[in-house]
């Protein structure tokens, strides 16, 4: 068992208690407040209870930190559809239902515990816990969304693919399902910012809080009326930035939500998840700088969905 790490003693400067106790630890305000609901900070030796008490200055304060936490993630041997491999990188098709990395109460059964059991990785982590574990990640699927996924296997290999994102120099394809007010019949093209709902904290809105730009290109492969005055959509995808969400965000904000989507839309008997595919990924090689292309077939689930709705499968989609 790791023992807790000893109290440290400070003098405190005028200010808030969180705001304070983070200049003199090095740590982050939001970090601070956490220890100070755990009652690991004291002011004159009685517990704080608040992160925004006021200090005069001069004040004793005693923090003590909780133990380093356990970094270790734990190798699993998860079949994988790896759909590209060599010693810099792995491409790999992810199936719905799969985490893409360990997150809160998510340990076990992601795709890093099935990466590490067939391959060592990168030690980098985002932060002190297990939930911030991402060795290798360059970007990442949501939970219920399948589709390409890159993984780095070097240091290198992570730096120059997370450079690519960032510079856009990745072209993104997905593939979905939508149902609603759009129409369908020609490309739309979102220009929208993203921030976090003001309200509602484990959802993306159009706006919200500290939004940041958002494109997102959407062009219909086939398309028909449902019958209920609304029009589903086979749609292909392409995001041009890489916000949380984004593709499920800009179809709600066109009125046609992703079918099956239950938190940006409404549940589908048709689809037991949201009908969100990532289909095609273009990027430059992080050795050689040559385009690498890489393709995951569309699924049966989505595909069989699409039919099951009425529609007729593109001859680009025909099994």
């Amino acid at each position: 068992m790791t023992e807790p790490q000893q109290t440290q003693t400070y003098t405190a400067t005028a200010g808030r208690l969180d705001a304070v106790a983070a200049e003199l630890t090095g740590e982050s305000r939001s970090q601070v407040a956490l220890w100070i609901a755990a009652g690991r900070v004291e002011v004159e030796g009685k517990a704080a209870t608040k992160a925004s008490h006021k200090l005069r200055g001069g004040e004793a304060l005693h923090i003590s930190p909780p133990p380093p936490a356990d970094l270790s993630v734990q190798p699993e041997q998860v079949p994988l559809d790896v759909l590209y491999e060599d010693d810099a990188l792995i491409a790999v098709n992810k199936p719905p239902g799969m985490v893409t990395h360990p997150a809160p109460g998510v340990v076990s059964g992601t795709l890093v515990n099935a990466l590490l059991g067939r391959l060592e990785l990168p030690q980098q982590s985002d932060h002190d816990s297990p939930a911030g574990y991402r060795p290798g990640i360059v970007h990442r699927l949501d939970k219920d969304t399948s589709g390409v996924i890159v993984v780095a296997k070097t240091v290198q290999a992570h730096a120059a693919l997370s450079a690519s994102f960032k510079a856009r120099e990745t072209q993104k394809v997905y593939l979905a399902i939508a149902a609603g007010e759009w129409k369908a019949q020609t490309p739309a093209k979102v220009d929208a910012p993203i921030g976090r709902h003001p309200v509602q904290r484990q959802k993306m809105t159009v706006g919200g809080a500290n939004p940041r730009d958002a494109q997102t290109r959407f062009v219909p492969l086939s398309h028909h009326p449902d019958g209920h005055g609304r029009t589903l959509a086979l749609v292909r995808c392409e995001p041009r930035t890489g916000r949380t969400h984004q593709i499920r965000v800009h179809l709600a904000h066109l009125g046609s939500p992703i079918v099956g989507d239950a938190v940006y839309g409404r549940e589908s008997q048709a689809m037991p998840r949201q009908a969100l595919h990532a289909w095609q990924l273009t990027l430059p090689h992080p050795v050689t700088q040559e385009p690498l292309h890489l393709t995951a077939p569309p699924p049966d689930d989505l595909l069989d969905a699409w039919v099951a709705l009425g529609g007729h499968l593109p001859t680009e989609l025909l099994r």
